[in-house]
């Protein structure tokens, strides 16, 4: 009789989880949200984004200072592309914890995409100071170099994708903003190598082809 009781609670503790016993995983929807983005399958990703939002957003209801759930809620928020609500959410957040560096970079990258560009430097900037070894520092450092691509301070822009592709060398896009800030400043022979690099990630990269027979010439 003890073994067979033994043998039930051995079976109870060991079985697999019903769908409804499955704690909802807001992380894990983000990232499948983000694989599917990767693969083109661009609404299947955007629902992924919604239910990662979903999840945070109860997750909160019940634990308003849970620094987690709004990290997550704010990159689902943006990969949703509903960047002033990201915005006024990650502040908040910030009023908690100064230093959620995660916070800030995703708050920089809604910055830029809502044309902020100088709070968006702040927060890249930010991020860069406090966190030099962060895993988004190459992406940072990309968007610092937009920036001062767009607000025409190319050499400036020089410095900063230079560092993004130190830190992250195989994204032909970031080779390829490089070489166009040195070709605008007449930098022909780092335009070029750059050009270079970008085709060699992406040989079908006309944009850089193109790039690199104006140098060249």
């Amino acid at each position: 009789m003890i073994r067979t009781i033994a043998v039930i609670i051995c079976l109870v503790l060991t079985a697999p989880l019903t769908a409804q016993q499955v704690r909802p995983d807001a992380l894990r929807s983000f990232r499948n949200g983000r694989d599917l983005e990767a693969r083109g399958r661009i609404e299947e990703a955007r629902t992924a984004y919604q239910q990662a939002e979903t999840i945070c957003r109860q997750e909160l209801a019940a634990n308003p200072r849970n620094i987690e759930s709004y990290v997550v809620l704010g990159w689902a928020l943006f990969r949703l592309r509903k960047y002033q609500e990201a915005v006024t959410i990650s502040l908040e957040v910030l009023k908690i914890n100064p230093k959620e560096y995660r916070i800030i970079e995703n708050l920089g990258e809604c910055y830029f995409y809502l044309d902020n560009y100088t709070e968006s430097l702040k927060m890249m900037e930010r991020y860069i100071d406090g966190l030099p070894g962060g895993e988004r520092i190459s992406t940072a450092y990309f968007f610092v170099g937009e920036i001062f691509r767009l607000t025409k301070r190319y050499n400036h822009a020089d410095m900063a994708y230079s560092a993004a592709v130190y830190k992250e060398p195989a994204v032909a896009l970031w080779w390829y903003r490089l070489a166009t800030v040195r070709e605008t400043v007449e930098d022909k022979t780092g335009a070029k190598s750059a050009y270079e690099q970008a085709l060699r990630l992406n040989p079908s990269y006309k944009e850089a082809a193109d790039g690199l027979s104006r140098v060249s010439s």
